[in-house]
């Protein structure tokens, strides 16, 4: 075959993940190559501006968790740009009897919220006397808030918080695989509340940032800028449109074949990084035997639908004046909640006018995540109506549907990554990352390539020093 490319390190998937190993390889000295099956790269993210209105098709934000992301802009210049959240988006709402509640972000605050009653307030008194649970169990988060929260903080806490954040069922997710840092709290202080006030002085030893005080940001043109900027650096060592149609062992290491356009192409390389979704995996041929097959189709991704309403003037009487609204289970209605973007950044929203982005669907109510646009409109539209008062029809209308979204960290999550670490260890040179392994947010997806990109990086060191070895 003469359309050949030679590199380190191949690359399937174009996403984040990918394109954020592919930078921090690349600064290593390291050669790799992208390989990405659609026209574009970026994966979910997508940021697009249309008649004023700045819209994002995935992810609106992420959170400043760790100094990498930080690393990261800075390397590729892009840190000038960022643009963090107002002060304004510090308000969250919850929705309770049809009313939207701020949610209590202080203990005075909490003490006065309608959100909760005072039987459920003065119930936390107990928790920090609460037994651990059994750590060989794999505990639903459902179960674990219920033991030691109770019932009303799962119904109008966690519950519309897991549907803002997985789009998930706290009944289903695993609170060790899903909520790892809330299990280790018990696990090591015995206590939520002990352990959210003695584990601060960890974290500001490691320089990581607990996602309760961590910033919320994007950048100015949308969470696209850090897709374009590695997309500029990487030029020609990303191959789009790219489907693949074979992947072989060698003794140099893998090849992998796919179509780049109207011809056949070979990528010889000594390391393979896979950071497609789980359920990509059935579209790749593998010549040799590749076990993960039935361990990937354990994960779930439900379906969610993004509607991004755009107005020219406030739709509503009331202030938009917090990040949004998220919706529990128990209000029985047909969102899961709505982000005020124009409230958390600027330019999202032509002047004096308003940007709506609400999420339908998850594993709540899959079904409605895949109705037809028109009558999505006219849902989305129905509930702010009744939530919010709205009152005005949008200028805009941008609806995404995302058939397989987010992947769910459900019980037996640690089981299925345990078989994908025996895997790796039982054929060098392929590295399996991704989404549904290490954390779904963007930050966590950052923090995870500067991780196996040292992992790749030591291993192509060691098979270098064994190579020049078998040579003398």
């Amino acid at each position: 075959m003469n359309n050949q490319i030679n590199t380190d390190v191949g690359i399937i998937g174009a996403g984040i993940s990918g394109l954020a190993s592919a930078h921090f390889l690349n600064r290593n000295g390291i050669d790799v190559h992208v390989i990405e099956k659609n026209s574009a790269i970026g994966g979910s993210i997508r940021s697009e501006r249309r008649d004023g209105f700045l819209v994002e098709y995935g992810p609106n934000s992420a959170l400043d968790t760790t100094p990498i992301l930080h690393d990261l802009f800075s390397q590729l210049g892009i840190d000038g740009s960022l643009e963090y959240a107002s002060e304004q988006a510090k308000n969250r709402y919850i929705v309770r009897n049809g009313k939207l509640i701020p949610l209590p972000m202080s203990p005075p605050a909490f003490i006065k919220t309608k959100l909760f009653s005072a039987s459920a307030k003065l119930g936390l008194l107990k928790e920090p006397f609460i037994g651990k649970a059994n750590p060989e169990a794999d505990e639903s988060l459902a179960e674990f808030v219920m033991r030691r929260l109770g019932n009303e903080f799962l119904d109008y806490a966690i519950n519309p918080f897991v549907a803002g954040v997985y789009a998930g069922n706290p009944d289903s997710l695993s609170v060790k695989s899903a909520f790892p840092k809330l299990y280790q709290l018990e696990q090591e202080y015995g206590s939520l509340i002990k352990g959210t006030f003695l584990g601060a002085k960890k974290r500001r030893k490691s320089a990581e940032t607990s996602k309760s005080k961590a910033r919320l940001f994007s950048f100015k043109d949308g969470l696209q800028t850090i897709i374009q900027a590695i997309g500029n650096e990487l030029e020609n060592n990303v191959s789009t449109n790219a489907p693949i149609t074979a992947i072989r062992k060698n003794d140099a290491g893998y090849e992998v074949d796919f179509s780049g356009g109207e011809r056949s192409m070979r990528l010889n390389c000594r390391t393979l990084l896979f950071t497609i979704p789980a359920y990509a995996y059935n579209d790749l041929r593998f010549e040799f035997n590749f076990q993960l097959h039935d361990v990937f189709a354990q994960i779930y991704y439900p379906p969610v639908t993004m509607v991004f309403l755009g107005f020219k003037q406030n739709p509503t009487d009331m202030p938009l004046d917090g990040f949004g609204f998220l919706v529990p289970e128990k209000e029985t209605r047909q969102i899961l909640g709505t982000i005020w973007s124009s409230t958390i950044f600027s330019n999202r929203a032509l002047q004096g006018g308003a940007a709506l982005t609400t999420f339908v669907g998850g594993s709540r109510q899959p079904e409605i995540a895949l109705k037809p646009d028109d009558e999505l409109t006219e849902l989305v539209f129905k509930e702010l109506h009744e939530l919010m008062g709205l009152k005005q029809k949008p200028e805009l209308v941008v609806i995404k549907k995302w058939e397989k979204a987010i992947p769910q960290y459900n019980i037996g999550h640690k089981a299925i990554i345990e078989k994908i670490e025996q895997f790796e260890a039982a054929n060098d040179g392929i590295f399996i990352s991704g989404n549904f392994r290490g954390g779904i947010s963007v930050a966590d997806c950052v923090k995870q390539a500067f991780g196996f990109s040292k992992r790749i990086n030591a291993y192509l060191e060691k098979t270098s020093e064994h190579i020049l070895n078998e040579a003398n």
